[in-house]
């Protein structure tokens, strides 16, 4: 916060001016303190608000032809530096803990629907097991409607013998039994598997 001015050549000269007239009759203080804040030696003059507000009444009650405002004109506010106070490492220390927590449940969050069980088991003699499994089933389901169909035809071949005397009647008969009973097995086979799958 601002509590001075930087003054510029303008205050400079017309307060050195009122210093120097001889009828002017500051008073002590106020005089002490315009000489301080004009020092040569000084790189910048700053003058306090306090001594502003001093001057000023001192040029209202004397009625002079200038205003304080106009004194001011090519000042500046004087801002003086802030400086952080250093920081607390107990205070660092919390807040870095504080931050590390906040990670940990964003991560938590971000995570909490994968199943690490799952990715574990990927890959494993389980799944390869399971896998063997199902690709037995399906190998003796096919070998067992293969069995079904060579059986049909055969004991349907070797029945016919007793219906029909020629050889070609006889193979006809076995293949349309064949047909039938593989019609048969295939429409239990795809029901079986409609069962297995969950769908009616």
């Amino acid at each position: 916060m601002a509590l001075a001015f930087v003054v510029g050549d303008k205050f400079r000269r017309r307060v050195s001016e009122l210093l120097e007239k001889a009828d002017s009759v500051l008073p002590q203080d106020l005089k002490e303190e315009l000489e301080k804040s004009l020092e040569k030696e000084k790189l910048t003059n700053i003058l306090s608000f306090k001594t502003a507000r001093k001057l000023k009444k001192y040029l209202q009650e004397k009625g002079h032809p200038f205003y304080l405002h106009e004194l001011l004109e090519d000042s500046s506010l004087h801002l003086p530096e802030v400086i952080k106070p250093p920081r607390n490492p107990e205070l660092v220390a919390r807040l870095e803990k504080i931050k590390a927590k906040l990670a940990n449940e964003e991560y938590d969050r971000i995570t909490r629907n994968v199943n690490t069980q799952d990715i574990n088991r990927s890959g494993t003699l389980v799944d390869f097991g399971r896998e063997v499994r199902s690709v037995k089933a399906v190998v003796v389901t096919i070998f067992n409607f293969l069995v079904t169909i060579v059986a049909a035809f055969a004991c349907s071949y070797m029945g016919s013998q007793y219906l029909f005397t020629e050889t070609t009647s006889r193979v006809i008969a076995a293949v349309i039994t064949a047909s039938v009973v593989g019609l048969a097995e295939l429409y239990v086979l795809v029901r079986t598997m409609e069962g297995e799958l969950g769908e009616p």
